[in-house]
């Protein structure tokens, strides 16, 4: 598994447990609702900005080792 699958696995996996919408979740990270869904819903691979304001808020450190 590469590195932005397991970042793309844990940031999904957040997404899931909080329970939120992703309505609500947009709203509060500024990613468009539909690069989220498309995002959750394995249709796309997230930015790289975007994969950082998910983090944020959801306080995950994501970082890369060798």
């Amino acid at each position: 598994m590469t590195m932005v699958n397991k970042i793309e696995k844990t940031l999904k996996a957040a997404i899931e447990k909080s329970g939120l919408s992703r309505y609500a979740i947009s709203k509060a990270t500024e990613i468009p609702q539909s690069a989220l869904s498309r995002f959750v819903n394995g249709e796309q691979s997230i930015s790289l900005g975007h994969a950082d304001r998910l983090a944020q808020y959801f306080r995950l450190e994501l970082v890369a080792k060798k």
